[in-house]
Order: C-alpha cells, then structure tokens, then sequence
C-alpha cells in the first residue's frame, strides 16, 4: 500500500498571481494499492465520487496510460482534511497524491521534476500544484509545459491564520470576475510586490509584508464575491497581522502572524460571532518545509 500525505496550500499571497503559493500544516491522507476494480471510501464525512470520475483515480489512471501501463484498477482512502472549493489546494492535494501513488505503483519511472510538470498542466497554473510536492514558499512559471521554479524554506517563526467561510468559492467563478485586460501601471504595481512578498518572506523582513500582499490583479474583484472580507482584512491588521490575503481563488483568507503575538485567534473569534460570521472556522497553521510524503507499507503486499 502507497501512503501519501499532502498539505494545503496557499497561492498567490496577494500579488503573486498564478505564480506564488506556500505549503501549509494542514493535510490530506491518501492510501492507494492496485486491485481489481475500483474501490473507494472516504474516512470521513466528506462526500467524494467513488468510480472513475474521483481525481485521484482519474489522475493515477492518466499516469498509467502516459506510461503506457495497463491498470487493473485501485482501492483508494481518503481523509479530507482540506475543505473543498475554499482556496486551500483541495484538487492539487487529490492531482498530487494520484501522481505520486501511480508514480511509486510503477516503480518510479517519472522523476519529481517530471511529476511537477505534469501536476502543473493538469492544473493549468504551478502556484498550487508545485508547493503541495516540495513544501516551503514557491515562485514558478509554467512556460512550454515546464515549470521554472524556486523554492525557498521559510522560517518557523510565523503563524498562517486561514479563515474559512462556510460557503465555497468555485475557481471557475472567482477567474470569471477577473478582468481580461489591465494597466500597464497595474501590471507595474504588482510585478513589484510579488518580487518584494518573496524575498521578504525568505529574508525575514516582514514588515514589508502589507505592502507586498497589495494585489490590483484578482482580489479587488474576488472580494465582492466574499461577503465581509473587507472587514476581515481590518480587523486582522488592527489585532496586529502582518498580512491579510484571499488564499487562492477563496473563499478562504490568510493572515500572516508572527508567532510570539497572543491571543490572536481568539480576539479574532470573538470579532468574527460579532460581524455574524460565526460559522466561519479558524485553524492556526504553520509553514510546511517538506512538501507531500509517500510511505510504502511493503506489510500489505
């Protein structure tokens, strides 16, 4: 049996569309072996499609066939710990750990470079796909069918606050809300704040952090579609945060605080019951360095 364990991630930061994203500490389990037939259940209350169409199945499937491989079939376990449609990395989690089953169920003929591109085109964007893989802050391109990449580890001293909404934000809909064209002026305003969200994080100067997770690509628009972000964002500076972002697509938003300040989630909680958002979940997270891990359980064979 192949075991995989997958973070959540965190694209864009702000500024960095499309091309920066972070692993955090929150994770999806998956087990996968060949068998007959399809086979597939979710350990949790989450529901997932249980035949061909659940993409771990169809993404294990694909490498099979890229490989020219025949597969009997698979008996998958999920364990969901990554909401869905929340802009966390949900389908780059399941896109990963099919890649990676199917990868070590073949005997590892792909490398992990070949595995990144491969995740990055069936996502059609790295920002998620690549940190999920190798863990830390990320900046890739994907360009030719190849991701150009960097990863660099960041520092335990910082907390992720991810504030979840209790309604999903499908990508399709967050991308349709985008503009097809912009400024050159705006194109300047945020080429310049992902350079300086990147190396700021990695250096350690986080006070540059609030300017640089400035965005005039995505969130102004995507904001409108999430009902009390705007209030979010202020109260989180005002408790101290060094950064407020929509994660991804959303509807999740992510504040970066430093560790050593108290209190934080707590007050947080207290202004989210008052503004009426007390559905709305709080996880305290952390940098995940390692990116996806894969256990072979030689027992079950």
């Amino acid at each position: 049996m192949i075991k995989v364990r997958i973070p959540a991630t965190s694209a864009n930061i702000g500024s960095g569309f499309d091309s920066l994203g972070l692993a955090v500490s929150m994770y999806n389990y998956v087990e996968v072996e060949e068998c007959e037939g399809i086979h597939i259940t979710s350990t949790d209350s989450v529901p997932i499609p249980t035949d061909e169409n659940n993409l771990i199945y169809k993404t294990s499937k694909y490498l099979f066939d890229l490989c020219g491989k025949s597969l009997k079939g698979l008996k998958i376990r999920q364990t969901n710990n990554i909401p869905m449609a929340r802009g966390l990395g949900s389908s780059s989690a399941c896109i990963v750990s099919g890649l990676l089953a199917a990868n070590q169920l073949m005997g590892e003929p792909l490398s992990q470079d070949e595995i990144i591109n491969i995740a990055a085109a069936m996502e059609g964007h790295p920002d998620n796909s690549t940190p999920a893989l190798i863990g830390g802050l990320v900046t890739s391109v994907l360009e030719d069918k190849t991701v150009h990449y960097v990863k660099q580890e960041i520092k335990d001293d910082l907390r992720f606050v991810t504030i979840i909404p209790d309604f999903e934000l499908k990508t399709s809909l967050a991308r349709s809300a985008l503009p097809k064209e912009v400024t050159h002026k705006e194109a300047v305003y945020n080429l310049s704040r992902a350079a300086l969200m990147s190396v700021s994080l990695y250096s350690g100067n986080y006070q540059n952090l609030r300017v640089a997770a400035q965005d005039k690509l995505h969130q102004p628009y995507r904001l409108k579609l999430i009902k009390g972000a705007d209030r979010v964002f202020d109260i989180c500076y005002g408790l101290g945060a060094y950064a407020a972002y929509i994660s991804g697509a959303g509807s999740t938003l992510m504040a970066i605080v430093d560790k050593k300040i108290e209190g934080f989630e707590e007050k947080l909680r207290d202004d989210l019951n008052y503004l009426g958002l007390s559905a709305w979940q709080i996880h305290s997270l952390s940098i995940d360095n390692i990116g996806t891990t894969v256990i072979i359980d030689k027992e079950t064979y």
